[in-house]
């Protein structure tokens, strides 16, 4: 019976670790001072092989990745989030749309103001979708928080 037991266990625990969602993608979000009260917000997204991760620009199909920045009266936006990386451009047959993606990695900037001399942190989600070739992962919602000084 302890045999039984101990098979049955195995199995639902097999299960259980691969029904846990895959999550290929890893995010570092930091800032960089570039001059008196102006700083880069920089969100790095590292991605698996032989996953992509697609761009706020793509065309119709897959979920674009999309930035929004909870409102800090303390912080002006400037400008749009900007891509620093190595864009793919493909005929994707499954979306039956030309589609931007980054394998690897790919860092997304925004420029941020300071409205007065604080220690303040900017904070928001970026929703992002990946695919390889065989698959997509349903679109994720990542917070972040990234501090000013």
């Amino acid at each position: 019976m302890k045999k039984i037991s101990f098979v049955v266990i195995a199995v639902l625990f097999a299960f259980v670790i691969n029904a846990q969602s895959k999550n290929p993608v890893n995010w570092k979000f930091e800032s960089k001072k570039k001059s008196d009260g102006v700083y880069e917000l920089i969100a790095t997204a590292t991605v698996e092989k032989p996953w992509h991760i697609y761009s706020q620009f793509t065309g119709k199909g897959p979920i674009p990745t999309k930035f929004s920045f909870k409102t800090n009266p303390l912080v002006a936006l400037d400008g749009k989030v900007a891509e620093i990386g190595k864009l793919e451009k493909v005929n994707d047959p499954n979306f039956k749309s030309e589609v931007l993606y980054f394998s690897n990695s790919v860092q997304f900037v925004q420029t941020a103001k300071l409205k007065a001399k604080a220690t303040t942190t900017v904070s928001g989600t970026v929703e992002y979708m990946v695919c390889n070739d065989e698959e997509c992962l349903p679109p994720v919602k990542k917070s972040f928080e990234i501090k000013l000084q």
